[in-house]
């Protein structure tokens, strides 16, 4: 059994960035592209080479970068990785999109991978897992000690809602407009072992829920663990996993600013002994539920559970707080979800499809 340990927690302030896309042919529209992308003779380009690999679906594929060492080079790496899949895409006669949620996919006409990972897991959960077409963006920051990354991880939790209202790019699902701005964070909810994570007392409590939940079979490995973060005990690092898929990268980054700032302030604030924020679990997810269903238009139960902060004011207070400035850039254009829902109206379906494909 592959469990990971405290020891893995070394170093503060690295950087990893995890993003899931989609496979599309030529009109955009979902294909099944891992044998060629994945399984195929050639073998991808760097920076791909042996951090290329699919989700569930065959049209579904997944990218990591390389440990960043510097986050000044974060988007160097980010971008370097997806113009690598673009280009090994475009030789297999592929495109590819980023969003939460393809808007014409449709999960009953789509082929699962045959990987035995997944073929046990849809096994074993059936209806939730066969319906799972979502695709995220999860960043890696690394942490120098198990009981600080637990306690960040705890206190990320309130952050995370108002992310995903900033990342809100998934409103279509099996060919309907859902009414939400992230479909995608609904979808994933109804796997086991999602959403809103409870808070942990320390590092030794995440591990032997970690480890129960294996010797018990509830999971066969760490990894489906898939709460909207966790303390990644293999790699060492607190991993966010809350934002949308997105096609530009300048969102992405936005959020790898971001969430590398809010880790390396929560760690300063763990070292000077802090208390932790005492909040309702309950109350955590009616903010995740305002993200969902509002978007940019959301507000939030603030960390006193007594007043309400909209995004903007939020966005605003942590981009003066924490000197970033990517989160403002994202607030202020066009909402995903509302963009997808633009072009939809006025220009069809086929200019929807293409507005996902992946810029770099």
């Amino acid at each position: 059994m592959e469990l990971g340990s405290p020891e893995s927690f070394t170093r503060l302030g690295t950087l990893g960035v995890e993003e899931e896309f989609y496979i599309v042919d030529d009109a955009g529209r979902p294909t099944s592209g891992i044998d060629d992308l994945v399984y195929g003779d050639d073998d991808p380009p760097e920076p791909l080479a042996g951090r290329l690999d699919h989700e569930l679906f065959q049209f579904t594929i997944e990218t990591q970068t390389p440990l960043i060492e510097r986050p000044e080079d974060a988007a160097e790496h980010v971008r370097a990785v997806r113009d690598a899949l673009v280009e090994h895409a475009a030789n297999h006669g592929y495109q590819i999109a980023g969003a939460g949620l393809h808007p014409t996919a449709k999960w009953r006409e789509l082929e699962h991978a045959e990987k035995p990972r997944y073929r046990a897991q849809l096994d074993r959960i059936r209806y939730p897992q066969h319906r799972n077409t979502t695709a995220g963006l999860h960043v890696h920051v690394g942490v120098d000690d198990a009981d600080k990354a637990t306690w960040i991880a705890n206190e990320l939790r309130w952050y995370l809602p108002p992310m995903l209202a900033l990342s809100a790019n998934s409103p279509y699902w099996n060919g309907f407009d859902t009414g939400l701005e992230s479909a995608r964070a609904k979808i994933f909810e109804a796997l086991p072992n999602t959403g809103m994570p409870t808070a942990f007392e320390d590092f030794e409590a995440f591990q032997r829920f970690e480890r129960r939940m294996v010797e018990l079979g509830s999971i066969n490995d760490r990894g489906e663990l898939w709460y909207d973060v966790r303390p990644h005990t293999g790699h060492g690092t607190v991993e966010v996993r809350t934002p949308d898929g997105q096609s530009d990268s300048a969102v992405v980054l936005a959020f790898v600013e971001y969430v590398h700032a809010l880790v390396l302030d929560l760690a300063e604030r763990y070292e000077d002994g802090e208390s932790g924020t005492d909040l309702r679990r309950e109350l955590l997810d009616e903010n995740k539920w305002r993200a969902m269903r509002y978007g940019h238009d959301a507000s939030f139960i603030d960390r006193s559970a007594e007043e309400t902060v909209d995004l903007a004011t939020f966005v605003d207070d942590e981009c003066d707080r924490l000197g970033v400035s990517g989160l403002r850039d994202v607030f202020d254009r066009e909402s995903g979800a509302d963009r997808q829902r633009r072009v939809r109206d006025e220009d069809g379906l086929d200019a929807l499809c293409e507005s996902v494909l992946l810029s770099s």
